[in-house]
């Protein structure tokens, strides 16, 4: 039987949110959806927006993917993430999200583990009931000024950021991918840094 993913990508609906370091979750699955080559759409039963589509095709490694964008804020991600998990029967779920205490370019694969203060987790750990799910930690940095980290993570990246911000994207893509089809150990090892 071939196994289901849901990945989701943490953001804020809005397009005043769309370039924000706070939305790096949502450029993750959007790079993943043009790679399997589908389309967001309204689910029917959940408070989001998701993409379907299969994964090594062909292989001893095909898998079917469902890509997820909560079209509500992110502290309240939860409930949408459940009724996505609830539809599908998911066997994994994979969560991605930006990690202040990371910096700009790094990521960190892990399973399980806390919401290190991160509103959406916390939503999501919470409608769950539990936190063991893999999190693709992808990292956007300190503010270097006294700037309220909640503030920063709802500015855009800078100019000289944004070619990083692409390559980073593209390696977190890149990362699930790994994931699914290597392991968590192999992928730790491989992107990790």
């Amino acid at each position: 039987m071939t196994a289901t993913w849901v990945v989701v990508g943490l953001g804020n609906p809005g397009r005043e949110y769309e370039r924000t370091r706070h939305n790096i979750g949502y450029l993750v699955v959007e790079d993943l959806a043009g790679r399997l080559g589908v389309s967001f759409a309204r689910h029917r039963r959940a408070h989001a927006d998701t993409a379907e589509g299969h994964a090594f095709v062909g292989t001893p490694d095909h898998c079917r993917v469902v890509l997820v964008k909560s079209r509500t804020y992110m502290n309240e991600s939860g409930g949408p993430v459940k009724a996505v998990l609830d539809f599908t029967k998911a066997d994994h779920l994979v969560v991605v999200h930006d990690e202040i205490d990371i910096p700009l370019g790094a990521l960190r694969i892990k399973n399980g583990g806390g919401d290190n203060g991160h509103n959406g987790l916390r939503s999501i750990r919470k409608a769950l009931g539990h936190g063991d799910f893999y999190r693709v930690r992808v990292g956007v940095d300190r503010p270097t000024t006294r700037q309220d980290p909640a503030d920063y993570v709802l500015s855009d990246f800078r100019a000289a950021e944004r070619t990083e911000v692409a390559l980073m994207v593209g390696e977190a893509a890149d990362a699930i991918e790994s994931l699914m089809r290597s392991g968590l150990e192999a992928t730790q090892g491989r992107f990790n840094r």
